[in-house]
C-alpha cells in the first residue's frame, strides 16, 4: 500500500479591488451575465464569463427548466458557446459568480463537479491551463491556475 498526498494552490481576495484590471473586468462581465440567468426554480443565478486567447470575453449563464434535470449551468453554457463560436481557440481564464434571490451568498461558489469535468476537457486538449476566479454575490473571490487543480483523479480520452 501507498499514500499519497495532493495539494492545490489558491489565491483568495477580499473583495473585487484586490484584483488586477483584467481578472475584475472579467468577473463584471460574469456578473452581467448572472442577472440575465433563467433561474425561476431555484432562484440561484450563476454568471459564467470567458476570456479566449483571441482577447473575446464569451459569457453564460444557467437555464433552468420545469424537468429538473434539462437545465444547464452557467460554465457549460459558455463553454460550448465558446467552442461553437470560436473552435480551436484557447480559453485562458474563466470567472464564476452565484447569488440567490433568497440570501446573500457572501460565500465563493466553485464550479459543480460535471462543470468540472466539462472544463478540464477543454484544458487537457488544449494542453495549457485554465484559470478559474469564482466568488459568491459579495465577498471573497478565489483564483486558481488551473481546472486540473479542482478535480484530483481526472478522468479524460486517454482512458478511452
Amino acid at each position: 500500500m501507498k499514500k499519497i498526498n495532493f495539494s492545490a494552490e489558491a489565491t483568495i481576495y477580499d473583495n473585487l479591488s484586490e484584483l488586477n484590471a483584467k481578472d475584475k473586468h472579467l468577473i463584471e462581465q460574469a456578473i452581467i451575465a448572472r442577472e440575465k440567468a433563467y433561474a425561476p426554480y431555484s432562484k440561484f443565478k450563476v454568471g459564467a464569463a470567458l476570456l479566449l486567447e483571441n482577447g473575446t470575453i464569451v459569457s453564460g449563464n444557467n437555464q433552468e427548466n420545469a424537468a429538473y434535470p434539462s437545465g444547464m449551468c452557467a460554465e457549460r453554457v459558455a463553454i460550448w458557446k465558446a467552442s461553437s463560436e470560436f473552435p480551436n481557440v484557447k480559453v485562458l481564464k474563466l470567472a464564476l459568480t452565484g447569488a440567490s434571490e433568497e440570501i446573500e451568498v457572501n460565500n465563493p461558489v466553485p464550479p459543480c463537479g460535471a462543470c468540472r469535468q466539462v472544463l478540464y476537457e477543454y484544458e487537457f486538449n488544449q494542453d495549457e491551463p485554465i484559470e478559474i476566479l469564482f466568488m459568491g454575490e459579495v465577498g471573497k473571490i478565489i483564483k486558481t491556475k488551473s481546472v486540473a487543480s479542482l478535480l484530483p483523479f481526472s478522468f479524460n480520452s486517454t482512458y478511452l
